[in-house]
């Protein structure tokens, strides 16, 4: 199984974070399995359409997920999915 983690950033928001395996073949029915182990994550990761928020990145095994839109981006059950909250200021 996959597994995804997640940056220290993101705990401020879902305080009980850590690595975790999920079943899922593709990042929509990854997204909703992590959501049943953190209630709301799903909705701060993608919008209404599904597309991923602009302050959020993905990563699968150090690559940066080309399809923001509909995230159709392939993995496999070895991977390391890595969910980011970017950064800004100045």
């Amino acid at each position: 199984m996959p597994t995804v983690k997640f940056t220290y950033a993101l705990r401020r928001f879902f305080p009980n974070l850590k690595d975790t395996e999920v079943s899922a073949q593709d990042l929509p029915k990854l997204l909703h399995c992590i959501d049943g182990h953190y209630p709301g994550i799903r909705n701060y990761i993608v919008d209404e359409r599904g597309a991923l928020r602009k302050h959020v990145l993905i990563f699968i095994d150090g690559e940066q997920i080309n399809d923001r839109e509909k995230l159709g981006d392939q993995f496999t059950a070895t991977s390391e999915i890595y969910i980011v909250q970017s950064l800004s200021g100045g």
